[in-house]
């Protein structure tokens, strides 16, 4: 019975000594505990800086693509591009919806799907996925093909 209370005693004991030692209270003369303080998050309510200012595109001039979108989905578009040769449309598409999640307003990249699925014979689709792009086009060779697709 002794050992039993003993180790009770122990047990509580050391309760006390960490619930001690995660106290905030300081001694009178020692400087206070430290206390972490973050900002206040922002609402969505409040007013976010205006981005830079870009340089307005003269009317008819194409806009150059961004160029880490481009040599991140160029190698995908070569690649869907062999397998539609081969093809392998089914391969090809999911390459292109790959390229198509990197740059989702790329005309480029819906003349290759509308090609793809012309090729596949999903004339629906093409149509569809040509006259979407239409919205992106800037360059007019891109364009007028995706019009031949959308017709």
């Amino acid at each position: 019975m002794n050992a039993r209370i003993f180790s009770q005693q122990v047990l509580l004991a050391s309760l006390c000594l960490w619930l001690g030692a995660c106290s905030i209270y300081s001694t009178p003369g020692q400087q206070p505990a430290p206390v972490e303080t973050r900002p206040a998050p922002t609402t969505p309510d409040e007013p976010r800086p205006a981005p830079a200012p870009t340089e307005p595109a003269e009317p008819g001039q194409p806009q150059p693509p961004e160029p880490n979108a481009s040599n991140a989905y160029g190698p995908l578009l070569a690649r869907a591009e062999q397998a539609s040769a081969a093809g392998d449309y089914e391969q090809a598409l999911a390459l292109l919806e790959r390229a198509q999640r990197i740059d989702p307003d790329s005309a480029e990249v819906y003349l290759a799907l509308a090609r793809t699925y012309s090729a596949k014979g999903d004339t629906s689709q093409a149509r569809a996925t040509a006259e979407r792009g239409l919205l992106y086009c800037h360059d007019g060779s891109e364009c007028r093909q995706l019009r031949s697709l959308a017709q």
